[in-house]
């Protein structure tokens, strides 16, 4: 839903990866439907899933997937240069300051701490004004520092933007950042809670892999 953040948790080869790409559209369900911004993207073409993505669909990785030879505002502004439309300046500028890069903008990736290059795909993923965000473990690859700095950074997403946030993770911080929980295994959702502390959070984990 609009303004709300999912997690989806699970034991590795529960089907988390999986369910994102389908609801991303970069993998078809062999049954079901998918619905995003009010179109069913299960039977569009490649051109339209292409536009609609670029339109839509923001994504976060664990190993930020940030082109080298570009420097922090060539990455977050890529998805609009591919597009071929100009970025909303005041856009651009709050989206900045809210990640914390405005000193960090003509840095390139290797010039950046982990943190700071998950700050630069962050801001890539909201500078389009996607209807969702897809985040694939993204405090999976930084200390836990650094992650609790990422998850206030998606936190604030929701609450300030009203962004929608799809998260797959491991961490049980992260998914109490959540309004909503989703556990799988083989395939399934198993169990769901609202928005709960890390504790109860690890039990319904561990209750989930002992099944």
């Amino acid at each position: 839903a609009p303004g709300k953040s999912t997690a989806v948790m699970g034991p590795s080869g529960s089907g988390k990866s999986t369910l994102m790409h389908i609801l991303a559209g970069l993998d078809k369900p062999t049954s079901g439907s998918v619905d995003i911004a009010g179109t069913e993207i299960t039977n569009l073409g490649d051109n339209a899933l292409t536009m609609l993505r670029r339109e839509h669909i923001g994504f976060v990785f664990q190993f930020f997937n940030l082109l080298p030879m570009l420097d922090a505002k060539e990455n977050i502004l890529l998805p609009l240069t591919i597009a071929g439309t100009k970025p909303d300046e005041g856009w651009f500028e709050k989206v900045v300051s809210d990640v914390g890069l405005q000193d960090r903008l003509s840095h390139r990736p290797a010039e950046l701490s982990g943190g700071q290059q998950q700050r630069v795909a962050i801001a890539r993923a909201l500078i389009s004004r996607p209807t969702v965000l897809f985040a694939d473990e993204p405090t999976g690859n930084l200390d836990s520092s650094t992650s609790a700095e990422i998850l206030e950074l998606l936190r604030r997403s929701v609450e300030e933007y009203g962004q929608t946030i799809v998260m797959v993770t491991h961490d049980a911080r992260a998914a109490a950042v959540a309004h909503r929980v989703l556990f799988l295994a083989d395939g399934e959702i198993v169990r769901e809670l609202g928005q709960s502390n890390q504790h109860d959070i690890l039990r319904v984990m561990e209750e989930v892999a002992a099944a």
